[in-house]
């Protein structure tokens, strides 16, 4: 062949290739993730648990999002802001190139009507009504123009722009659902997967329960790369639903997923086969979520039976600090980190971790592991061993026995669990165990409240704030008595009065102190037993590109932006 031939040649295949590498090779594939449990529903509104989360938070996006690597607050459906020199008037401006996965287009309509006719919906049961009424008033919100939207808050309230993370929905879609009082079932595990229509850069695909979720690329997505290519670069996200943690490792070692939530106790199998099965473990620290011991303080009346939703003697027992105490004394924490973490994990005291960075306290009060101290708080308040049988009883002799639950798909916290269960026996309480499926568990502390005690954990945050709705005494997720009329007790009702004046105060030093009392005023009055926190640890496929792991955001915050190497 012509050695110029030869040379244009190669000049043209050398442009193709660098062509296809710089640019096409980054679209397409699939990424393989899983899921401990079905999600309860695909509506983020009214969602009070990851399973549902886990799945909206791709389909779905907010005014604001916080960047996961420097935890500032940036634009997202808004693309700027302006306030007043008060600090109660907001003026934001919405991007014009967006439509909701349907093809429709993205206007101040839908956020209007996400706040006034779902959020402040009293008739739709959600959590984010908490986090947006500051001591009871609401935040107006209208509309200038199909582009601009105005928000006029009662007062200053610190973490606003944060708090502009919450999804944004769709008026088109859903409307006439909220008119005809259907929205709290509505997008429920058997709608057609068409009519959920998001903004975010995937849409529902396929759903087979109990087996797997699948998401599809928004077409219509809106984000670009910095290099102005569209996104996202993936063209699907499954989920396989695993509801056995051993089961997921199995499928990660025979490359079936390609993602793994790691326990302690898989730490010391996965890393020697790391390079043999091209994947990285990352370690990102403690986790912001914590886990805890809650006993069912409920005292409102079941209007079914006529009677308190648990047995009163129960109730009184649960109510009891000396009762609480005694508990926190009786778990052996290190030990729990040493035998199910593997030493990944540290002991939790405080309502946040040390993860949440600059509002947690860490001078709060501690329950060391002391099983005499802990009989003798118990004989303060009538319950010791009478009979000399190594029981705990109540006056009438009869031992003090209660049910404690934990979701089953977990293993680790069933092994906490199990644990946490021989301390007590130890200690002369008849414990039953009983494991139940998260959905499950999730029904009986926010709908049916027939529960004794249970080990469950909450996701946490970086802002004390978006724990309102679990901390105010009239919070949705208030576990141990939710839904308050008027705060049960004194020490509840002064936690509602920080959580009130902190968002109004601007200057972050003087939130924290605030935050910081809250902190204490939980530890010492114990309505939930804090146990332990587990390390960060993940294990992923090394086939990804853009891959950013975070403490905050974890392994694929950045997901429209990721795309396979090979």
């Amino acid at each position: 062949m012509n050695r110029y031939l030869k040379f244009f040649l190669y000049v043209f295949l050398s442009l193709f290739f660098i062509d296809a590498n710089s640019k096409d090779n980054k679209y397409g594939g699939t990424i393989v993730l899983y899921t401990s449990s079905d999600p309860k529903s695909f509506n983020p509104i009214v969602a009070k648990e990851t399973s549902t989360t886990t799945i909206t938070s791709l389909i779905f996006e907010g005014l604001t999002t916080i960047n996961p690597i420097t935890l500032e607050v940036e634009p997202n459906l808004a693309s700027n802001w302006e306030v007043d020199s008060t600090g109660t008037e907001w003026i934001f401006h919405l991007r014009k190139d967006i439509k909701w996965s349907d093809g429709v287009e993205f206007k101040s309509d839908d956020v209007v009507f996400t706040f006034n006719e779902l959020i402040y919906n009293k008739d739709v049961m959600t959590s984010y009504a908490d986090i947006f009424t500051i001591e009871g008033k609401k935040i107006k919100v209208e509309k200038i123009d199909d582009y601009t939207v105005k928000f006029t808050l009662p007062f200053k309230f610190a973490p606003f722009l944060k708090t502009l993370t919450c999804e944004i929905l769709p008026k088109h879609k859903l409307e006439n659902v909220v008119k005809d009082l259907k929205f709290n079932s509505y997008w429920g595990q058997d709608t057609k997967l068409e009519d959920i229509v998001g903004t975010g850069p995937f849409k529902l695909e396929k759903y087979l329960p109990s087996e797997r979720i699948e998401l599809t690329r928004n077409k219509y997505y809106w984000k670009k790369s910095k290099e102005q290519e569209q996104l996202p670069y993936l063209d699907r996200v499954i989920f396989l639903i695993i509801k056995n943690p051993d089961l997921a490792l199995l499928k990660f070692q025979a490359k079936e997923i390609d993602y793994l939530a790691l326990r302690g106790e898989d730490f010391s199998i996965l890393k020697p086969k790391e390079k043999e099965l091209n994947f990285k473990i990352y370690n990102t620290g403690p986790s912001l979520g914590i886990n805890f011991l809650v006993f069912n303080q409920n005292s409102d009346i079941n209007p079914s039976t006529k009677k308190t939703y648990i047995d009163e003697r129960k109730l009184r027992l649960f109510k009891n600090l000396n009762f609480r105490k005694a508990i926190a004394h009786s778990i052996d924490r290190k030990s729990i980190i040493d035998i199910v973490m593997n030493g990944f994990g540290t002991v939790c005291d405080s309502p946040l971790t040390t993860s949440s960075g600059f509002f947690y306290n860490p001078n709060v009060k501690k329950y060391e592991y002391d099983l005499e101290k802990a009989r003798n708080l118990l004989k303060d308040i009538g319950i010791y061993d009478r009979n000399k049988d190594k029981k705990l009883d109540y006056i009438d002799g009869t031992q003090v026995e209660f049910n404690l639950f934990t979701n089953s798909e977990n293993t680790e916290r069933v092994k906490i669990a199990n644990i946490i269960r021989k301390d007590l026996e130890t200690l002369g309480f008849k414990v039953n165990f009983i494991p139940l499926a998260f959905n499950q568990l999730v029904s009986k502390l926010d709908s049916t409240y027939d529960w004794d005690c249970v080990l469950i954990g909450l996701t946490g945050s970086i802002d004390p704030h978006f724990g309102s709705n679990v901390w105010k005494s009239s919070g949705h997720l208030h576990v141990w008595h939710p839904r308050q009329r008027e705060p049960d007790t004194d020490w509840e009702k002064e936690i509602d009065k920080i959580f009130d004046e902190a968002v109004k105060i601007l200057d972050e030093k003087e939130r924290k102190i605030l935050y910081d009392r809250f902190q204490e005023i939980v530890a010492e009055n114990l309505p939930v037993i804090f146990t332990v926190v587990s390390y960060n640890l993940f294990a992923v496929r090394d086939r990804f590109g853009n891959l950013k792991p975070t403490p905050y955001g974890g392994a694929f915050h950045n997901i429209e932006e990721i795309y396979i190497k090979d």
